[in-house]
């Protein structure tokens, strides 16, 4: 332990790191009633934390071993910290990477390292990647960057304890930190515990990348099958055998979240910060949210350290997408209705002046319909209540809040044909987004049309777009305009769209 606190206070981190801040997450706080702090390390040059380490290890090299080069495994943040290194040390590196690496840190690689890197693109996990770089390694002699289980990168790391002991001299709680292979912890943990030993050091890791938290619990390393790819930065199916041992020692304790957290916490940050976290750059967030509300803590201040950002602009979607359910203010139902015409509005009066996110319905039936219905919460309790309200009024109704399936495909699935509907027209619109607008679309439409198709989905804009399908009678066609008009929202004729011929008509 001695060893280790003397290798992070003389580590050699800051010709390319930054003393990354220590910011107050203001609203987050606020809503767990505890004094929540971010260690940004998503500021570092690379995004991330993972050149502290990289470079502590590099720099402490012999020129010979410079001369022929490095070569190192990593889903992207220690490839980046890697390639930046060599850069400014003047040796070549090979960086492999897993085939499921984000572009954008494959490009981030490539750009830091300029000409001295060669990049290996090489199986579907951390893992993979780094038994095929330790067979180069020996193949073309170079040396090892390990990204986590070595003890001048474990230093490096932990210079990130030194600063947040440093920066907040108040009493701290407890210091959440991500987990894949253990680098970053341990470091944390063997500093912490040398200086500040009554502040606890909890790690973080994904419910579907535990290697760490099952090897704690099994008292030797455990290794995983396979690992969730969502958190990639920490996808690791085997923990180092260093971290393993320091983690044994000093850390408190591993919580588990879910993807779904993940996604709220990278919210939390944006909304405390108007920086995009990725994945594992959240998972100490949602860790400490977690934490905080298991514990029924109050008035302590709970330090994050955001280790990366380096998240592919592509993934926001489905970011957006989850973050509501993650933080339980969104509830998934799947809510049987009678198909006859005023049911759909009976529905809505139930739902209330709730905030609907998301509508999806498609006639299948004469006598029944199935709507899969999305609507922003409180929390599980208000959730609960609703499924009972609904129950009572004689609708059958499922909660799929935590059904993987439905979240990631059945809802974009509702729909299809629909033979036995006649004299469907089909409009999209153009809500306004705020509550009533859908009651007053269903109001003063003619009770006797019948809606054949709905879907609708919360994007986040200030109008909502919806499609719907009316079964309209020929005699009724001025009476549908007179309708339109009235309603005054922007809505366009879908019903020649090839797309619905083809798909929905």
């Amino acid at each position: 332990m001695q060893s280790y606190l003397k290798r992070i206070l003389t580590a050699r981190v800051y010709d390319v790191a930054i003393e990354s801040p220590l910011d107050a997450a203001p609203n987050l706080s606020a809503r767990t009633g505890n004094t929540i702090l971010l260690k940004r390390e998503d500021m570092q040059p690379v995004f991330s934390f993972k050149l502290r380490g990289a470079y502590n290890k590099m720099a402490q090299l012999t020129p010979a071993q410079l001369k022929r080069g490095v070569i190192a495994a990593s889903a992207g943040n220690h490839a980046q910290g890697v390639a930046l290194s060599a850069n400014k040390l003047g040796c070549k590196a090979t960086i492999v990477m897993p085939t499921t690496t984000p572009q954008v840190k494959i490009d981030a690689v490539q750009h830091f390292g300029q000409r001295a890197v060669k990049i290996v693109l090489h199986g579907d996990s951390y893992s993979d990647a780094y038994q095929h770089a330790l067979a180069l390694e020996k193949k073309q002699g170079l040396t090892f960057v390990h990204p986590f289980d070595d003890p001048d990168v474990i230093a490096g790391q932990g210079t990130i304890a030194m600063e947040i002991l440093r920066q907040r001299q108040a009493p701290i709680h407890a210091i959440f930190c991500a987990i894949g292979g253990g680098g970053l912890i341990a470091g944390v943990a063997a500093y912490v515990k040398q200086v500040r030993p009554d502040i606890k050091v909890i790690g973080v890791q994904t419910t579907d990348s535990d290697a760490m938290a099952r090897s704690l619990k099994a008292r030797k390393r455990v290794t995983l099958d396979d690992v969730g790819l969502f958190s990639d930065g920490t996808a690791v199916k085997l923990a180092g055998e260093e971290t393993f041992r320091v983690c044994k020692q000093y850390v408190d304790e591993v919580v588990l979240v879910d993807t779904d957290a993940v996604c709220a916490a990278i919210k939390d940050v944006f909304q405390d910060t108007r920086s995009i976290l990725e994945p594992a750059g959240a998972l100490a967030v949602a860790g400490a949210k977690l934490y905080a509300a298991r514990e029924n803590l109050e008035g302590e201040t709970l330090v994050t350290v955001c280790s990366g950002a380096n998240m592919n602009f592509d993934r926001l979607r489905f970011v957006s997408e989850r973050a509501e359910i993650g933080e339980k203010r969104e509830a998934i139902l799947a809510v049987t209705i009678p198909e006859t015409p005023g049911s759909f509005r009976k529905f809505c009066s139930l739902i209330g002046n709730r905030n609907i996110t998301e509508f999806n319905y498609r006639f299948a039936d004469s006598k029944v319909a199935h709507v899969f219905v999305g609507i922003q919460v409180s929390g599980q309790a208000e959730t609960a209540a609703l499924v009972n309200r609904l129950k009572r009024n004689k609708l059958a109704t499922l909660d799929l809040t935590d059904n993987e399936m439905a979240k990631l495909h059945v809802r974009h699935l509702v729909g299809g044909h629909a033979p036995g509907v006649k004299n469907e027209i089909l409009f999209r619109f153009e809500f306004p987004e705020r509550p009533g607008a859908l009651m007053n679309f269903l109001n003063r439409m003619n009770h006797s049309w019948n809606i054949s198709l709905f879907h609708y989905r919360n994007h986040g804009a200030d109008y909502g777009r919806v499609l719907v399908g009316m079964q309209v009678p020929h005699q009724d066609k001025k009476a549908l305009k007179a309708f339109l008009d009235k309603l005054g929202y922007r809505y366009w004729d879908e019903s020649d769209n090839p797309a619905y011929r083809l798909f929905l008509g």
